[in-house]
């Protein structure tokens, strides 16, 4: 397991230094910059936009997620599934930030792209109001929880995965 740094420790007793075993990040190639920026960037939209699809469907979600006798409550709750995700963001943001820290960023950015995709694809899979009840909303708001923890950790990762891979002079 690598120290928090990131760099790897010589053993003890070893005349290896530790500048040998890791080169000093000050030198970043421009290509590998580049991929770089533009992995976090796909990743990051791929992530919001499947964030922001449910607004676009919110009025076919109200009228399949929730009963229909009163539109504007069901509306109105499917604005509020929308709002518990941004609630679950900072949370998301903390623990895969942790877990960041603990095994990559590159996985828990994989991991965030991953539930996202996963959380977006149940969405579309959850049985409607009129066939399965009040199930339907409290699979919908555990998708949009799952939503929220994958784009608080994919900001938080991502922000601090460039920064890692950015040049000295340019942090």
């Amino acid at each position: 397991m690598l120290p928090r740094s990131g760099r790897r420790r010589a053993a003890k007793g070893s005349p290896v230094s530790v500048e040998k075993l890791d080169p000093p990040r000050d030198v970043v190639d421009e290509p590998s910059l580049r991929r770089t920026v533009l992995a976090a960037s796909v990743g990051n939209f791929v992530e919001w936009y499947e964030f922001a699809v449910y607004g676009v469907v919110a009025a076919f979600i109200s009228q399949a997620m929730f009963p229909t006798d009163d539109p504007t409550a069901a509306m109105l709750n499917t604005w509020a599934a929308y709002g518990i995700s941004f609630l679950a963001r900072p949370i998301g943001g903390v623990i895969l930030a942790r877990l960041g820290d603990r095994y990559g960023r590159r996985h828990i950015l994989y991991v965030t792209i991953t539930l996202m995709s996963i959380a977006t694809f149940s969405i579309a899979l959850i049985p409607s109001y009129s066939t399965i009840g009040i199930a339907a909303p409290l699979l919908l708001i555990c998708a949009r929880v799952a939503q929220g923890i994958a784009a608080g950790g994919e900001l938080a990762g991502a922000a601090a995965f460039l920064y890692e891979h950015a040049p000295a002079d340019r942090r």
